[in-house]
């Protein structure tokens, strides 16, 4: 009982903030999901990320050891989706992309800091930069059928990685009235995410469902048993462990649905994996955080 509450402690912020977002929309008041979008990715996100890397109070290895275990995880799902995606006859640029990258920015931050603490959050933006980085590279490059990868050297969010990354390593600070500024506007970060995630899950059109049900606990299973088994074999402590599963484990990011729009690949097939994925977290997130804890 007390591991329940415990759960229900953790998950219950993210996903009632959600739920904020999905009734506003709902009771017709207007946001602007491409604002925010832009604001919390080109500002806050960065800013969250370079702080949280340059503060992190982490043992370095530690810290080398989940990057390496991230880029593995990441290399392994691309190349089982692909296959699995090849011998089913299923769209590579439709599906590859949201089948790999889950939502490790607006519920798996929040999820980390909530169940681990600041801890938890360093680890996690580990994950995530690891995950953006392939994200804003390979796999613009899949869902637009090509073009150049380089579009990552665009994105601050890639910036404020590789500068967190480089003043852990050298314990380098910012000014305290620069890390003081820089903070307050990465804390923008988590809330902004998820109330947003519960916008765009309310305006999403969703095709069928049946397949989307099908593919996104196929997801699931198969994102935590290769966290899973990875996180072993690199010996990860027992928060890096968890922190790796929890966000491997995420479900499909709105940011898949809105590639897909923007770079013409079956976007209503995106609306319903993210839509199925979405409802199925609110199950199996709490399950896998009570294994987990």
């Amino acid at each position: 009982m007390e591991l329940a509450f415990t759960v229900l402690e953790i998950v219950a912020p993210v996903f009632l903030l959600a739920a904020i977002g999905f009734v506003w929309v709902k009771a017709g008041f207007e946001y602007r999901v491409e604002f925010v979008t832009r604001l919390a990715m080109t500002l806050s996100v960065p800013c969250l990320i370079f702080v949280a890397l340059m503060q992190a109070k982490i043992d370095p290895k530690a810290l080398t050891a989940l990057s390496l275990a991230s880029v593995v995880a990441y290399g392994a799902l691309t190349v089982i989706v692909a296959l699995v995606l090849w011998a089913t006859g299923r769209s590579q640029r439709t599906y590859q992309a949201p089948l790999v990258f889950g939502n490790t920015g607006n519920l798996g931050l929040p999820l980390a800091l909530f169940a681990f603490g600041e801890t938890g959050l360093s680890y996690a933006v580990v994950v995530f930069a690891v995950m953006a980085i392939w994200s804003f590279t390979y796999g613009i490059w899949i869902v637009s059928g090509g073009g150049s990868a380089l579009k990552a050297l665009k994105e601050p969010l890639v910036w404020g990685t590789v500068l967190g990354g480089l003043f852990l390593w050298q314990g380098w600070q910012t000014p305290v009235f620069l890390t003081n500024t820089l903070d307050l506007i990465g804390q923008m970060a988590i809330p902004l995410m998820l109330i947003t995630l519960g916008v765009a899950v309310a305006r999403l059109t969703p095709g069928s469902m049946a397949i989307a049900v099908v593919m996104s606990v196929a997801k699931m299973v198969i994102c935590v048993a290769v966290a899973w088994g990875v996180g072993l074999y690199f010996q990860l402590d027992d928060v890096a462990f968890a922190v790796l599963v929890l966000q491997i484990a995420t479900p499909i990011a709105v940011t898949s649905y809105l590639l897909a729009e923007k770079y013409g690949a079956d976007s209503q097939a995106v609306a319903g994996l993210v839509v199925a994925s979405t409802l199925l977290s609110v199950a199996y997130l709490p399950l896998l955080l009570a294994v987990l804890l």
